[in-house]
């Protein structure tokens, strides 16, 4: 799996210096962009076969926002789960909540309809 990683940011850093050569283009530079070229080329192919050994994966539209804006897509990660964080403390305060409000309600109806309460325990 390393080596696939480390095929992987070899091919990262292709691109990387295909986008130097060309955002600067010269007439002299026509060769190093086209063994650039050729090396993101062989780089693709060798990303399709170890496809194949990958399950299926689904990555959020939202990664590669990141990855577009320049930010660590791990941010993206991090962020999510703060997210889910925040979100489980309100649930957490809600369920809370409702059982004071169960407790308090149960109370009530026991003072109210006290023999009718006893059967709802009972069951």
């Amino acid at each position: 799996m390393a080596e696939n990683w480390d095929h992987l940011e070899e091919h990262l850093e292709n691109i990387r210096q295909l986008g130097i050569i060309a955002s600067d283009f010269q007439p002299s530079s026509q060769a190093g962009l086209n063994q650039k070229l050729n090396l993101i080329v062989a780089g693709l192919q060798d990303i399709g076969k170890c496809r194949q050994q990958l399950p299926d994966m689904t990555v959020p539209l939202e990664v590669f926002e990141y990855i577009n804006q320049g930010q660590n897509p791990q941010l993206y990660t991090k962020e999510c789960l703060e997210r889910a964080l925040a979100k489980n403390e309100q649930v957490k305060g809600k369920i809370d909540t409702m059982k004071k409000f169960k407790s308090l309600l149960t109370q009530e109806l026991s003072k109210v309809f006290s023999e009718d309460m006893a059967k709802y325990r009972s069951i």
